[in-house]
């Protein structure tokens, strides 16, 4: 064998940063020690002990999504992942499908929805709103849709479609489902899928259920479920076939090999979140993200969404005159070790407040950091103020 040198590289942790960094940006965030040691671990993919982790995720992720439907599953990669299993099981070639777009993320279903041969109509709401019920009933009384695509949460806008029931409403009215993206807002905030009446609705595990990237979450209603059956046009993806991903899920039987440890972190993602209580996380939620904004406009800056549509778990922050994203993101992060995201078109950065990330402790040292990156790079910026609010705002809440 001819003799190969083998490659020169630096180990990883020498990569890594000494202390890791606070992640308060729109995702992944920081992961629980329970999940973190669950993730750690591997055992057999077929095995007794892995079919009794996977009925209890079912269970628990019924309870989370406000669902008893039967058609619940993982899915092996991101809620990118889990958005084109959705799309590819009840879309295809001839399918009208309304793609309802807020930004980045709504129009990637959009996208999807084209890519399998679907007719897609874009309805584009305006910029810093959420969708108009009475904008999307003129839209479904001019031409037939099979499907609706929307998110609840547009991560990239940080704009909130508070309205989703009745979207849900009006479609079912004029014959259509909805698939919803809820891969932000998933346990941060309310979300009834069998109440609301939404047909699909995904999620990843690295965002609101603070669990890992890469293993995600579906639900399929049963009218769903039954377009599924009723296709006779080939699937085009044979790892996304929620057909075959039944035989896993359902049936005890054999798919491909499950992400066992991102399973059996979002096992116990899930079970916290069971601690907790859906109800409570909630609040939780809606006191720390209610108390982050008023602390960022306490200090001076400028909120991008209006209130009617800010969508709680992903803030966007409007940039001072003189201010660049990248040079922040720069700052804060080299300077307090916390990490916030920049965007994907407005000149915001964002801070989310999704799962871990919701804790007063992590509130406190993120805007200190903020406002004193923000001082250090030549904004006025009143930091006491800020620090004080948010103070103020979660011992009021």
């Amino acid at each position: 064998m001819t003799s190969i040198t083998p490659p020169s590289v630096t180990s990883l942790h020498k990569i890594l940063p000494d202390e890791p960094l606070l992640l308060m940006g729109a995702g992944p965030v920081p992961v629980p020690p329970r999940v973190a040691a669950a993730n750690s671990m591997v055992i057999n993919h077929l095995g007794s002990t892995m079919a009794k982790v996977l009925e209890q995720v079912k269970v628990m992720a019924r309870y989370v999504f406000q669902t008893n439907c039967g058609h619940l599953m993982g899915v092996a990669g991101p809620g990118s992942a889990a958005m084109e299993m959705a799309i590819t099981n009840l879309v295809w070639p001839g399918s009208n499908v309304l793609s309802i777009t807020n930004g980045f993320f709504s129009a990637r279903l959009g996208e999807m929805a084209e890519r399998v041969g679907a007719d897609v109509t874009e309805y584009q709401v305006p910029e810093c709103e959420g969708v108009d019920p009475d904008e999307i009933k003129k839209v479904l009384q001019s031409g037939r849709f099979d499907v609706i695509t929307l998110v609840q949460g547009e991560t990239s806008h940080t704009v909130w479609n508070k309205e989703l029931k009745d979207i849900c409403t009006l479609a079912h009215e004029h014959g259509a489902l909805v698939i919803v993206d809820a891969v932000c807002t998933l346990s941060t905030m309310p979300l009834e899928m069998d109440k609301w009446g939404v047909d699909a609705i995904i999620t990843g595990g690295q965002k609101g259920l603070s669990s890992i990237p890469g293993v995600s979450l579906i639900a399929f209603s049963d009218k769903a479920w039954e377009r599924i059956e009723s296709r006779d046009c080939p699937m085009p993806h044979w790892c996304l076939d929620a057909r075959l991903a039944v035989q896993f899920w359902n049936k005890k039987g054999y798919h491909y090999t499950a992400p066992v440890s991102g399973l059996l972190a979002l096992h116990e993602a899930l079970h916290l979140i069971c601690e907790e209580s859906l109800e409570g996380r909630i609040l939780r939620h809606k006191r720390c993200s209610r108390a982050l904004q008023n602390a960022i406009e306490a200090m001076g800056l400028g909120l991008y969404v209006p209130e009617p549509a800010r969508l709680p778990s992903v803030i966007g922050i409007n940039l001072p005159a003189g201010i660049i994203g990248k040079e922040l993101l720069e700052h804060i992060s080299a300077v307090h070790r916390v990490e916030i995201a920049g965007s994907f078109g407005p000149d915001i950065v964002r801070i989310g407040q999704m799962g871990e990330q919701c804790r007063s402790h992590h509130l406190f040292r993120t805007v200190h950091a903020l406002g004193s990156s923000m001082q250090s790079l030549g904004a006025r910026m009143d930091v006491p103020a800020g620090v004080a609010e948010l103070e103020r705002s979660l011992n009021q809440s």
